[in-house]
């Protein structure tokens, strides 16, 4: 029952961003609003998560890890970063 009604109201949620502006703009946005979008959603470059050293490949990260004496940290997951699956 909680799946149909977190599906139902995604449904509904997702409608409703498809759906016309009600000010008949049909959902544009002016260069001003676009570029406040983007001033927003860029990650700040002083973010702390960009000083970690980070590896994409873990026989790169074993190899440093053993060298330094320090732990791995892996973060694995799959489908969407934002979904559930």
């Amino acid at each position: 029952m909680r799946m149909i009604r977190t599906a139902t109201g995604l449904l509904c949620g997702s409608l409703a961003l498809w759906a016309p502006a009600a000010d008949g703009r049909g959902g544009e946005l002016t260069e001003v609003e676009t570029r406040r979008l983007l001033a927003e959603l860029r990650p700040d470059p002083d973010d702390a998560w960009r000083t970690i050293p980070w590896k994409v490949s873990l026989l790169d990260a074993q190899r440093a890890a053993a060298q330094e004496g320090k732990p791995i940290f892996i973060w694995s997951m799959d489908g969407h970063p934002l979904g559930c699956t």
